[in-house]
């Protein structure tokens, strides 16, 4: 939706913070605005405009002294206008200003009281609180600069020749300067050996159309993100049945490398069946390889996974928005929650799954969520997530884990999810996607696509600089030419130490092969286990 810059501290030169924010000025593009508060605090806002389109402009003030910024959106904020805040005097009609009268109302105790995705951050005279979602849907840092300053904002950009310290500010959390940082969110499932809730195939498909039915919030267009997997699919056909509700149709895009793509084929199959405004983009190796130096300035990450797939989804994202969209749906979360990746056949317990699950969830907002976020918003659109709301999230996760186990069904991931949906009086989505084996989308918009970009960053790289990696860049050395190639552009933008540890790597558990493709487990249909020949991935 936005990204927001807030630096709480006296004396910081109002123009240069200004600069500052405009170095993701591509997450706001309709208009920016700044506020410095009488304490000498400055909230900056780059604004994306979904709600509200003509009176939501930020920093908001409250009732009285306090200000705040917002990115991303508050699903129930109609709900809290009427109920717990219905003594408040709202200046505008956005999603956003709930934050702040929550704020007055409640002091630091509110951040459970939000449904949705979202960062933020109030500041009222010299107190302040900043917070986090959840899950980590929408990205936020933190620094302290020489003189004791500190900042938040939606992306490294602004901050990171700023601070001398920075770090990814934690899912789940809020700050105060008092408190230091709080977990406010607490799910059940997070003690995994409580994951004893009874199958309700029912239950999945109501509180997944729910999730889906609160994302088409939105006073702009909507459209989704179509890969022809069953995630995004089934995303689909849940959206494009309630838009027919109010007799709307629903835009699709898919990507690959040409129309004969895993992805491309699938995709434009449930798009016939759905009836969707289909639109299929092609891109090129040549045209991949040449953007990676932009991409990772954009994706503030050297993660190998990260970089094949977000290629893809940079080039489908400007396409969308140069057709006017502004919002989309997408498919992230349901692998992690339901252990729909290859590898999770080989779990070798149920503990051992259902712990995996969990760490995965816990750890989406430095994979593909930071990917969804940051290739989609390097062109100011919005990606809502439904398989991670926070009702879907916490019922499916508790789901016992031998249900989920693709060991049960045969081999079969994700089969409670495919069977929530397999209605065979009213259809879903054609069988031959809702039984699709799982396809990667770095691997589904092409298997050349990765084959000849690992290729190419082999032909970059030395053997004698990847025999001096570890020396290079002694955190977290790359092991492959691919990773050393990632990892030089990220150097050349984000040379501090602290940028280099907000990066996780992404490797698969339970098979000999590290490479994250999913060619590279052996119960791939084209299975490919020799795809990277120089060593594990970083």
């Amino acid at each position: 939706m936005c990204g927001i810059l807030a630096i709480i501290g006296r004396a910081k030169d109002e123009q240069l913070v200004g600069e500052l924010s405009k170095r993701m000025s591509h997450r706001g593009p309709d208009e920016s605005d700044l506020h410095v508060t009488e304490k000498g605090h400055i909230l900056s806002h780059e604004r994306l405009s979904i709600i509200d389109l003509h009176s939501g402009k930020q920093p908001i003030q409250g009732t009285k002294t306090a200000y705040m910024v917002h990115n991303g959106e508050i699903y129930n904020h109609q709900e809290l206008r009427d109920g717990v805040l219905k003594e408040h005097t709202f200046r505008t009609k956005s999603d956003s200003e709930v934050i702040v009268h929550l704020y007055e109302e409640f002091g630091y105790d509110f951040c459970n009281m939000l449904d949705g995705d979202w960062a933020f951050v109030v500041v009222d005279g010299d107190d302040f609180i900043a917070g986090r979602d959840p899950m980590g849907v929408k990205p936020l840092y933190y620094g302290l600069d020489e003189r004791g300053r500190i900042y938040f904002s939606s992306e490294m950009k602004p901050i990171a020749d700023q601070c001398k310290t920075f770090s990814t500010f934690p899912p789940g959390h809020f700050y105060t300067q008092k408190t230091g940082f709080v977990k406010y969110y607490k799910p059940e499932y997070e003690d995994y050996l409580k994951a004893d809730q009874e199958l309700d195939l029912e239950l999945i498909r109501e509180t997944l159309t729910e999730a889906t039915r609160k994302r088409l919030m939105s006073d702009v267009p909507i459209g989704v993100l179509l890969s022809g997997g069953l995630d995004s699919s089934l995303t689909s056909a849940i959206a494009s049945r309630l838009l027919a509700e109010s007799g709307k149709k629903l835009h699709s895009f898919s990507i690959g490398l040409d129309a004969d793509a895993p992805d491309a084929a699938a995709a434009r199959k449930v798009a016939e069946y759905l009836g969707t405004e289909h639109h299929e983009i092609h891109f090129t190796i040549e045209e991949g390889i040449k953007i990676l130096d932009k991409l990772i300035w954009h994706l503030e990450t050297y993660d190998v996974t990260s970089v094949r797939a977000s290629t893809p989804m940079y080039f489908l994202s400007k396409a969308i928005t140069d057709m006017g969209i502004k919002v989309v749906l997408s498919g992230e979360g349901a692998d992690e929650i339901f252990g729909g990746y290859l590898y999770f056949r080989n779990a070798p317990s149920t503990e051992d799954f259902q712990k995996e699950t969990i760490e995965r969830v816990q750890k989406l907002f430095t994979a593909d969520l930071l990917r969804a976020d940051k290739s989609t918003m390097a062109h100011g659109l919005e990606a809502r997530v439904p398989f991670l709301d926070k009702a879907f999230l916490e019922m499916a996760v508790c789901i016992k884990a031998e249900e989920k186990m693709p060991k049960t069904y045969d081999g079969k991931e994700k089969y409670i999810l495919r069977k929530a949906f397999d209605t065979p009086d009213n259809p879903y989505l054609p069988e031959e996607v809702l039984w699709r084996q799982k396809e990667q989308f770095s691997d589904g918009v092409g298997y050349n696509w990765i084959d000849q970009l690992i290729e190419y960053c082999s032909s970059q790289v030395t053997d004698e600089q990847l025999a001096g990696a570890a020396t290079e860049f002694p955190y977290n050395s790359p092991a492959t030419k691919e990773a050393y190639f990632y990892r030089s552009i990220f150097n050349k933008y984000y040379p501090q130490v602290s940028a280099a540890q907000t990066v996780r790597k992404w490797i698969p558990k339970w098979q000999e092969n590290q490479d994250p493709s999913g060619r590279a487990n052996a119960a791939h249909v084209q299975a490919d286990t020799e795809i990277a020949k120089t060593g594990v991935t970083v």
